[in-house]
């Protein structure tokens, strides 16, 4: 007989940035964390994680109403139910609860690490088996500071950390971005790749305009320079440019992949597990995406490193990430939740080992940061 579902608790936690994380929404000095501790009564612990950016600044889920979403709606539909039937509870909680997908891949999440705890297996293995045990994983400049950004990414060269660069623009005239990212492209020249998100600012005249100028630069892509849901000029400028672009806040799921695919989109997904609603879901949207022949890029919400290491599980099963991963998210903390830290090394992070997650909590800096109000 399966256990059932016995409590589910949620911790706001709040963690401090390095330095100032500034994206076109928003300027970043603290990242808060959505904890899930789900509890079963054979005695697991399921752990989960719901990390979105900058409050309500990236989309319409924020840290306090993931906790409330959870807390309110979603928990009293799991507690009491087998805890095993992972596909039931899905299709539970979407029967009640429409999106909140941040809300809901917290949960998944944690269901994944403790049946995995359970039965002795990873959460890769739980999704069908790792095909890579380290990840590639690009860092995102968004200091502001054109010489800034050029001495940290040669350190992290130097150091063998990163060797692909995202640089976050669209705050700025488009000119003044064009000549931010042009000349760190001249400084790094071959040694890396670098890449441009510029979080919807644009118009399609302006993205026109911008990606002209990046393109002759060398940058090799560009994430969603156009609102979302302008699916159609999204697509214009993929058929117009030879550089490609990467939709993000265009596709959440599966049925998002399979629109653009449909509207003649052929170029690059962000895949992220709390746009989906958890590693199933992004699983749906990758298989999709290889089947329209998009490319696949390991996106983050800048979580922690339990977060972390759900999409890394994920990312882990796929055959290819054409475009890497950007699971940098606990590098850009000043602390962390865990007993042990996610190893990075050699342009990359290893993949968890262990049963479910692979990660444990570090109970006093858990208490430390969790939120008191």
């Amino acid at each position: 007989m399966s256990p059932e579902i016995e409590t589910i608790e949620t911790l706001l936690v709040d963690l401090p940035t390095i330095r100032p994380h500034k994206l076109s929404m928003t300027t970043m000095a603290c990242q808060t964390l959505v904890i899930v501790r789900m509890r079963h009564s054979d005695g697991i612990e399921g752990l989960g994680e719901a990390t979105t950016i900058g409050g309500l600044s990236y989309g319409p889920e924020s840290p306090e109403g993931i906790k409330l979403t959870i807390d309110r709606y979603l928990a009293p539909l799991l507690i009491g139910q087998p805890s095993s039937n992972l596909n039931a509870l899905r299709a539970r909680m979407d029967r009640h609860v429409r999106g909140n997908s941040f809300a809901k891949s917290g949960l998944e999440t944690a269901l994944l690490d403790a049946q995995g705890k359970r039965l002795g297996l990873s959460v890769a293995e739980l999704l069908g088996g790792a095909r890579h045990d380290h990840l590639p994983v690009l860092w995102t400049l968004a200091s502001g500071d054109t010489q800034k950004d050029i001495d940290e990414a040669f350190q992290r060269l130097n150091d063998r950390r990163h060797c692909d660069f995202k640089l976050k623009i669209g705050a700025n005239a488009v000119d003044d971005d064009v000549r931010h990212v042009s000349a760190i492209k001249r400084a790094l020249g071959d040694r890396a790749s670098v890449r441009v998100d510029v979080n919807q600012a644009w118009d399609e005249a302006t993205a026109a305009r911008g990606i002209a100028a990046l393109e002759s630069a060398g940058i090799e892509l560009i994430e969603q320079p156009i609102p979302a849901r302008e699916y159609a000029g999204l697509t214009r400028l993929a058929e117009r440019f030879i550089v490609p672009m990467l939709a993000d806040e265009a596709v959440h799921d599966a049925t998002d992949g399979f629109t653009l695919a449909a509207a003649g989109f052929s170029d690059a997904f962000a895949l992220k597990i709390a746009k989906a609603g958890g590693p199933l879901g992004v699983l749906e949207l990758a298989s999709v995406a290889k089947a329209a022949g998009i490319g696949l890029y390991g996106g983050t919400m800048l979580e922690g490193t339990l977060g972390t290491a759900a999409a890394l599980h994920a990312w882990a099963t796929l055959p290819e990430m054409a475009w890497g991963t950007e699971m940098f998210g606990p590098l850009l903390l000043k602390d962390d939740i865990v007993a042990e830290p996610l190893h990075f090394h050699d342009f990359g992070v290893d993949l968890p080992q262990g049963p479910g997650l692979g990660v444990t909590l570090d109970e006093d800096k858990l208490a430390h940061y969790s939120r008191q109000d």
